[in-house]
């Protein structure tokens, strides 16, 4: 026998010894692929281009402060709640979420407010940061005020490039703890604040806030 035909192939050889083994994962992972493809392209592309058109009205009455209308339309479009029921898992039905949680707050009914702002989240920061502030506004109306400074930090501290939007939710953390008699807890935030974002109101104006702790009796 010659050296070529003496040499052996590991490779080969696992493949001849597993055939059928294998033929059952290539199968496998032909189905899985063609189930995803089927899936995104047949069933939830379709799905996101309803819930994307759904929505274009609620976002109208969304920028108008129509927070009923937001909710539940006007009769001749779907609200946002009909949205997140119907087209759940799409891009769509999150950013509903936004728009119900923040219009049932604007509607005072801030447990729901709470309830649907929890339930979206978003890479884009700037809307996350509000969408934790307007949570910790929820729990500041139900006097839930460790809940409320929790949040308002979570915000706070969520996107510091906005300075503006990080400096007032800090505030407002601060804002609570000082009503909590927790003054050094209150002060810290407050020269986070005068540090971080020297450029904002609240920076502009926290040295006032720091003094009028500090000469408290």
């Amino acid at each position: 026998m010659s050296d070529l035909q003496q040499e052996k192939h590991p490779f080969l050889d696992f493949v001849n010894a597993n055939k059928k083994s294998l033929t059952y994962v290539i199968a496998f992972v032909v189905i899985a692929l063609a189930g995803y493809v089927g899936y995104t392209e047949l069933y939830q592309k379709p799905r996101e281009e309803k819930a994307a058109d759904a929505i274009f009205a609620a976002e109208k009455y969304f920028a108008m402060d129509s927070s009923n209308l937001v909710l539940n339309g006007d009769g001749r479009s779907k609200g946002v709640l009909y949205i997140i029921k119907e087209f759940s898992g799409t891009n769509a039905a999150n950013l509903a979420k936004y728009y119900a949680g923040v219009s049932y707050y604007r509607n005072n009914d801030f447990n729901k407010a709470i309830e649907y702002l929890k339930d979206f989240s978003t890479n884009a920061k700037q809307i996350q940061a509000i969408a934790y502030g307007t949570i910790g506004d929820a729990y500041s109306e139900l006097k839930n005020n460790d809940e409320a400074i929790s949040f308002y930090k979570k915000a706070g501290g969520h996107f510091p490039e906005d300075e503006a939007i990080s400096a007032e939710y800090l505030y407002r953390a601060a804002s609570l703890l000082e009503l909590n008699g927790k003054a050094d807890d209150a002060i810290s935030i407050y020269k986070d604040i005068k540090t971080k974002y020297p450029k904002t109101e609240r920076g502009f104006m926290a040295d006032k806030y720091i003094n009028r702790l500090k000469v408290q009796p």
